[in-house]
């Protein structure tokens, strides 16, 4: 059993400290109480003396296949990112899988997260050996996830009608073949995979992933959404991403993606839609009447200039939204300080109605107690209360995050950049502890990650000179399609 003494604990619903002390028995905490409360005489107590307790962040979206390629480009819209990164992450060995997820979860546990939601993509299908090395990176570190394969049933270029058309003829076979008929293949393999699942599923469990709508045939989307329900697991996919994907939808299915989605059936409670930045209100309590979630990714969303998703209509139709990074290849760091301070602020240029921006207390909720139940753990961690998991983040409250105190809940959103992080704790286990990892050797790991990315530009060099030289293409075919009309409209624009 161990005891904190001495530490402050976050109301951040009410927007101040509470001076308590946390018994934590077998991971879970037990009991809260005042200063000075009984505990067992042979429990660890842990000084808290000047710490801020808060529970631990939950990364409701991400993808660890993207951290080995951190920050590779610049002006790339979501459409070229998925031109081009898929030819720089190209050809990842089990040990840059592992190394991809190991590296984002010391980034995440070192700005406060105890718990993601990861997307892993491996090409040209999922291996029961990547999930398990993926898995394993966060149970070294000592941190929960909810890893999925990403899969699809054909190409990106055959996804958005026309872009394959738009491609030179001589490389329209190249790119269009990718994936044919592997279907049935990605399917199978995640079937082992969560059949013969070997590690505890309340710290890494598994789940399934249809990338996004347009990406997948709807005979897959019905076998994927069996198999979650079969195994009780969770079901992601990126839902109106882009302006490009809504239109897309439309052209292809003569109705908005999430009423597709609804209309095979795939909708509800364990799913979670990642983005929805081009939703209309139909759409949104489509999901909110299946109870379905939303990760809202706002640094990601205006990295790719994807708009700014409409989180106050999806809140006032009830439906749960979490907050996630996404990617260090689409919003270069894994810190959901930073995702939180963003959501807040993306809010307030949506219109000068401050009754409708989201509050602190709003956003911190959604980074905690919502995220957790898009990952499906529903209220077993974001929230520290006897019964929870023991996942708590101690702040230094003489850090200058924190000085003057004035309300917490606003520096902690607004003002926090991860540096008041001073320990973490995930279930009963110090992962952190005064800046330090006790599990976990940063040098080694950083060699690593500089041989592996080294590696990997030799050998996709010449995937990525073919993809610089298609990406005009690519880019006025995105831009075209991106200007047809759209019943609803998510950007900031100071021109026609």
């Amino acid at each position: 059993m161990i005891v904190i003494r001495h530490g402050r604990l976050v109301d951040a619903a009410a927007h101040k400290t509470l001076a308590a002390d946390v018994l934590i028995d077998k991971g879970t905490i037990a009991r809260i109480g005042p200063p000075g409360m009984a505990a067992p005489a042979d429990a660890q107590a842990i000084d808290a003396t000047d710490r801020l307790l808060m529970p631990g962040l939950v990364n409701a979206h991400t993808h660890s296949h993207g951290n080995l390629v951190r920050s590779a480009g610049d002006k790339w819209t979501l459409e070229l990112g998925m031109h081009l990164v898929a030819a720089i992450r190209r050809n990842q060995t089990v040990e840059d899988k592992y190394l991809g997820a190991l590296i984002g979860a010391v980034e995440m546990v070192s700005k406060g997260c105890t718990a993601c939601y990861d997307l892993v993509y491996e090409a040209p299908y999922p291996t029961v050996e990547g999930l398990n090395a993926v898995a394993q990176a966060y149970a070294d570190v000592g941190m929960r996830a909810v890893v999925t394969p990403m899969m699809a049933s054909h190409s990106f270029y055959r996804a958005y009608p026309g872009l394959l058309d738009a491609l030179p003829e001589e490389w329209r076979d190249h790119f269009g073949a990718w994936n044919a008929g592997k279907d049935e293949m990605n399917l199978e393999v995640t079937r082992k995979a969560l059949h013969g699942w070997k590690y505890d599923r309340d710290q890494v469990a598994l789940a399934v992933s249809p990338t996004t709508p347009l990406h997948c045939s709807d005979a897959f989307w019905k076998g994927a959404a069996a198999l979650a329900r079969e195994y009780g697991a969770g079901l992601h996919s990126h839902l109106a991403e882009s302006k490009l994907q809504a239109v897309g939808g439309v052209e292809r299915y003569g109705c908005t993606l999430t009423e597709h989605l609804d209309h095979l059936g795939v909708l509800g409670p364990n799913f979670t839609a990642a983005h929805g930045v081009w939703l209309d209100d139909a759409d949104v309590s489509r999901l909110a009447d299946r109870g379905a979630k939303l990760a809202h990714n706002p640094g990601s969303n205006m990295r790719y200039g994807s708009g700014l998703a409409a989180v106050r209509r999806m809140l006032d139709r009830k439906l749960q939204v979490g907050i996630g990074t996404d990617s260090r290849s689409c919003s270069d760091n894994l810190n959901m300080f930073e995702a939180m301070r963003l959501a807040s602020f993306v809010s307030r240029v949506r219109g000068p109605d401050y009754r409708r921006w989201l509050s602190t207390d709003e956003v911190f909720r959604m980074a905690t107690v919502d995220s957790a139940h898009a990952l499906g753990f529903g209220d077993k961690i974001g929230r520290l209360e006897a019964g929870a998991y023991a996942d708590i983040v101690f702040l230094n409250r003489r850090n200058l995050n924190y000085v003057p105190l004035n309300d917490v809940t606003n520096q902690i959103v607004n003002a926090e950049d991860g540096t008041g992080v001073d320990s973490v704790m995930i279930g009963g286990r110090m992962i952190l502890e005064r800046g330090r990892f006790t599990t976990v050797d940063y040098d080694s790991l950083a060699e690593k990650a500089e041989r592996a990315i080294e590696r990997m530009r030799g050998v996709n060099a010449d995937a990525l000179e073919l993809a610089n030289r298609l990406e005009p293409v690519v880019g006025s075919f995105c831009i075209a399609l991106g200007s047809q009309p759209y019943h609803v409209h998510r950007f900031v624009a100071d021109e026609a």
